[in-house]
């Protein structure tokens, strides 16, 4: 494993993360595990960040990649493709915005870049407002209105980005309000910063942020948005990529938090949906998505290969109700996590929905976030044969839970009886 270290080092940029002080090479997994080059085998708690959703070499869609590999790799949107038309019909119709059109692309970044190019098309614009804690991407006008430091590299922008306050619900100005009183206070805000502009084309924002650290506002905060974007013409992108197909448990969509803001003009989407294979995309309506008025196409987006992937993890995500199940055994997880958290006291917050959870560490009595707890129970855990993330906007010092959405009771505990054991380390 050094000598592949080694020659990761000489030819990959320095800016390429890897986890843990002796990395590890994955190299096959089935269900809830993956095994490394050592021959140890891992409870995988972050599937590929959140990447994995239904389970690891799920048979039906390894069967559907190589039974279309077999046929027809590659045509690009040049030409007709029936599993392309087929998710595209489906996803649409699980979108809830009217008259939808898809457009798939390789990720969740170029989806997020593709959504920014439509909204400043469609409103005449490159003014944006963002959430401060959020992350949109790599891309240079994703990391333009990603409101978290350490993954916006540069302050060059095409864009002229605003950042508004309400992603993160126990820290910042607001932290002490009751939920009613926050979302007042964010929408005040909000309203005062749009005092202050003209002619925004967009408001972007996950539901849950993901790489922030599993943060989220009170449920109905967007909604209370909308009603002041509503009034300007400001679109609302919901940037999905880390809360859609019914990770958070409750609903399928993370916007459906927020319910009676209706669904958001724009709603982006990867990860998950492919199940490891590089599927994204955008859903728009038509007068929203039609609005480009040069030729486009994409080379790689809506694959036949990466299509019938999709095809197959979304059928089998539905008809197994992996949603549910989320809800079910995340709430059971997240709950026993608390418990164990109660007497850790570098334990600052358990927070997440379904199988979406967060533990953010601090040095104990302060509200001073502690990377270092982070790293170190990332390590632990690995020792103890389990595989969690992490993440944040005050330093990298939460730890972050997204099983496959498969997830047994049985496996829950297992993973939570090898976090307590890293936790008491601290």
């Amino acid at each position: 494993m050094t000598d592949l270290y080694e020659r990761h080092r000489a030819v990959i940029p320095d800016w390429v993360a890897l986890y843990y002080k002796q990395p590890i090479e994955i190299t096959h997994g089935e269900g809830r595990h993956v095994w490394d080059a050592d021959g140890n085998r891992y409870l995988d708690f972050f599937g590929g960040i959140l990447t994995t959703m239904t389970a690891h070499a799920l048979p039906e869609v390894t069967k559907a990649v190589s039974d279309q590999a077999g046929r027809l790799i590659h045509s690009s949107t040049l030409y007709l493709n029936r599993p392309m038309v087929e998710l595209a019909e489906r996803i649409a119709a699980l979108s809830g915005i009217p008259d939808a059109r898809v457009f798939f692309t390789t990720s969740g970044t170029e989806a997020n870049d593709t959504a920014l190019l439509l909204a400043t098309g469609h409103r005449r614009s490159n003014q944006i407002l963002a959430m401060r804690n959020s992350y949109h991407g790599r891309s240079f006008s994703a990391v333009s209105v990603t409101g978290n430091h350490a993954w916006s590299p540069t302050s060059l922008s095409p864009l002229q980005t605003l950042y508004v306050h309400g992603g993160v619900r126990s820290r910042g100005p607001f932290a002490q309000l009751s939920d009613a009183q926050f979302i007042e206070a964010c929408v005040a805000d909000l309203e005062d910063l749009l005092g202050h502009t003209h002619d925004v084309a967009a408001l972007i924002a996950e539901p849950v942020q993901g790489v922030g650290g599993f943060t989220s506002p009170p449920d109905g905060l967007y909604a209370a948005f909308r009603e002041v974007l509503d009034r300007h013409g400001i679109l609302w992108i919901s940037d999905e990529v880390q809360t859609g197909w019914g990770r958070t448990g409750e609903h399928f969509w993370g916007w459906q938090a927020h319910g009676r803001s209706g669904p958001p003009d724009i709603l982006t989407f990867a990860k998950g949906i492919g199940n490891g294979m590089s599927v994204g995309g955008v859903v728009a309506r038509a007068g929203i998505m039609n609005c480009l008025d040069a030729n486009s196409i994409s080379t790689f987006g809506g694959s036949p290969v990466t299509m019938a992937a999709g095809v197959a993890n979304l059928s089998y995500l539905l008809e197994h109700d992996l949603q549910g199940n989320a809800r079910r055994v995340g709430g059971l997880l997240i709950e026993r996590l608390r418990g164990i958290a109660a007497g850790v006291p570098a334990v600052r917050e358990v927070r997440g929905r379904g199988l979406m959870i967060g533990i953010e560490l601090v040095r104990p009595g302060t509200d001073e976030a502690d990377p270092q707890a982070a790293a170190t129970v990332l390590e632990a855990a690995r020792e103890g044969g389990l595989l969690i993330g992490k993440g944040g906007g005050h330093d990298t010092s939460v730890l972050r839970i997204a099983p496959p959405l498969s997830l047994t009771v049985a496996e829950a505990e297992e993973g939570a009886l090898v976090l307590e054991r890293a936790l008491r380390r601290l």
